[in-house]
């Protein structure tokens, strides 16, 4: 059985789950989520420069209504659950929890917990911390030896 580590950083979409259970084939794959909830505000600076980069000038203002910090945690555990709950249902063995400390330091305690053969990333275009290679896939592939595969999710949160 394939052991991946998915980080999420909202709900499965079905899509997702489509896309995420057929990469590798008929081989049968055994998920464990990671879900990082929403930052403080130093994180929605790049939010609104990542709107802006994608043309959505409408999301730049909603910002300040998302749910951040300690607000942030049942909407996380309730995604989580949507999505592990996803994943048994389209056959796949799934487990899953919030991170709770640096989200790189959670990533690599987990693969080697888990002994887990690959990392899939799995989130919205951060086009501001992507074009300085400061997104969790590029900074993942340097720590946690281990194939990281990066996918954008099918919708937006």
């Amino acid at each position: 059985m394939f052991t991946s580590v998915l980080m999420i950083e909202k709900a499965l979409t079905s899509a997702d789950v489509e896309f995420v259970t057929t990469l590798h084939g008929d081989e049968p794959v055994r998920f464990h989520l990671l879900l990082q909830p929403r930052g403080d505000q130093a994180d929605r600076l790049l939010r609104a420069l990542d709107d802006v980069a994608l043309g959505e000038i409408d999301q730049v203002a909603r910002e300040a209504e998302t749910p951040e910090g300690e607000e942030a945690l049942a909407p996380a555990e309730q995604a989580l659950e949507v999505s592990l709950t996803a994943l048994h249902q389209a056959g796949c063995e799934a487990g899953g929890r919030l991170i709770e400390d640096h989200p790189l330091d959670a990533l690599k305690a987990l693969v080697d917990e888990i002994s887990a053969d690959e990392v899939i990333v799995l989130t919205d275009p951060h086009y501001v911390e992507e074009f300085f290679h400061r997104d969790w896939a590029s900074r993942a592939r340097h720590r946690v030896g281990v194939p990281v595969l990066k996918l954008f999710s099918h919708s937006k949160a």
